[in-house]
């Protein structure tokens, strides 16, 4: 938005806003090739950053429509950092690098425990779709 004049800024964000409202990854794509192009005259360095950073920002259209709000939020990592923060916080001041890496490195991997056991974030019948290996299914353990 640095690259439009500030009267200009909200009819533009709206423009933008139409991309990330497509149903699909083409229609997503295709919106995006207008609004650049819309916008070459009025702010043509935005339109090139918009040329240059299409793939990236479209990336998440990659995978599959139940997951684009997942992958869209910021809460998971923001949450995490915030569960960081706070452990730190609490330390006050480590002794060295090693015991900040020491510490991060539990959180990480704890959460990373949470995430595969007790909360999924995406479920992984739905990147089943995604990948090429067969699906397999473990037998049911006797109690």
């Amino acid at each position: 938005m640095a690259h439009v004049p500030a009267k200009q800024r909200p009819a533009v964000m709206a423009m933008i806003k139409t991309i990330f409202a497509q149903e699909t990854a083409a229609e997503a794509h295709a919106q995006w090739k207008t609004v650049a192009d819309a916008l070459r005259e009025r702010a043509p360095r935005l339109a090139e950053l918009m040329d240059e950073a299409r793939d990236d920002v479209l990336a998440y259209t990659a995978f599959p429509k139940e997951h684009w709000p997942q992958i869209s939020s910021t809460n998971p990592l923001e949450r995490l950092n915030g569960e960081v923060k706070r452990r730190c916080d609490v330390v006050g001041i480590f002794p060295n690098d090693r015991s900040v890496v020491r510490l991060v490195g539990a959180l990480m991997l704890e959460q990373n425990d949470e995430w595969a056991v007790s909360r999924r974030y995406m479920s992984l019948e739905s990147f089943a779709a995604l990948s090429d290996a067969p699906r397999v299914k473990l037998p049911a353990v006797a109690a």
